[in-house]
């Protein structure tokens, strides 16, 4: 039984850095303005298309010592660390939840989050397209899980109560600073991705959001940016509450009661 689940585990890894190949292709694509689904891969450099032994996650980058074969132009970091990324984020979720819907749902919806990390990385954009994913991955993984009337209406009490409540806030700082202080599409952001925590651990995510927000401003700060992206730390809190999160709450409760 070990010996399956760590063979399984390696075919998710495998998975797992071809899924970060693919979503990083398609936010490059996506940010180009080019189609998604058609065309070849190609060095955006020098436009050549890019063959078999290109396009193989983690070890091509590593083969080619992170250059286009064809001009040498240097392929960005952000590739080889992405399909890492995905790879390790397929196998713990397998690991964690074993074969299972609750797995399933949740690398349809990591796919998402990394998606949306990228593109807004780049844009300060959410796509309603992603978010739009979001919503038929829970609406297709809804009735598995078991207890559906407890469950949906625990998902739409958290998703108006959270994306609710940062919707209030965010109007009382835009008035404040007479300013925009939060995109619109963090907000619908957050409403999505209440529905597949919950309330409490819906709670949690916002908090380490915030967090992980406030180490990317002191970042972006230091570099002279003033206005950062949202949609990574609000991808990273999410995937790190739906993964370990009721223990997190657990290993709270244990230390106040």
């Amino acid at each position: 039984m070990l010996l399956l689940q760590i063979y399984l585990g390696i075919i998710l890894f495998v998975l797992g850095a071809c899924m970060g190949s693919f979503v990083t292709c398609a936010a490059d694509r996506y940010l180009a303005k080019e189609s998604v689904i058609s065309g070849r891969s190609h060095c955006p450099v020098c436009g050549k298309t890019l063959g078999v032994l290109e396009l193989i996650p983690i070890f091509s980058y590593l083969f080619l010592r992170g250059r286009c074969r064809h001009c040498g132009a240097p392929i960005p970091l952000r590739c080889l660390m992405t399909e890492l990324l995905s790879a390790f984020a397929y196998a713990a979720v397998f690991f964690r939840f074993g074969l299972s819907f609750v797995t399933a749902e949740y690398l349809l919806l990591f796919t998402a989050l990394l998606a949306v990390a990228l593109i807004d990385q780049d844009s300060m954009e959410i796509p309603d397209g992603l978010l739009l994913f979001a919503v038929a991955v829970f609406a297709i993984f809804f009735y598995p899980h078991g207890g559906w009337e407890a469950r949906a209406k625990d998902a739409l009490f958290a998703s108006l109560l959270i994306g609710g409540g940062v919707l209030l806030l965010s109007l009382l700082m835009d008035f404040l600073l007479k300013k925009e202080s939060l995109g619109g599409g963090d907000i619908k952001f957050f409403f999505v991705l209440a529905l597949f925590t919950g309330l409490w651990q819906g709670i949690l995510m916002l908090l380490i959001a915030c967090i992980v927000g406030l180490l990317c401003a002191l970042a972006s700060r230091g570099g002279k940016q003033r206005e950062f992206p949202f949609g990574p730390a609000i991808s990273v809190a999410a995937f790190v509450t739906l993964l370990v999160g009721q223990e997190l709450i657990d290993l709270y409760l244990s230390l106040i009661l």
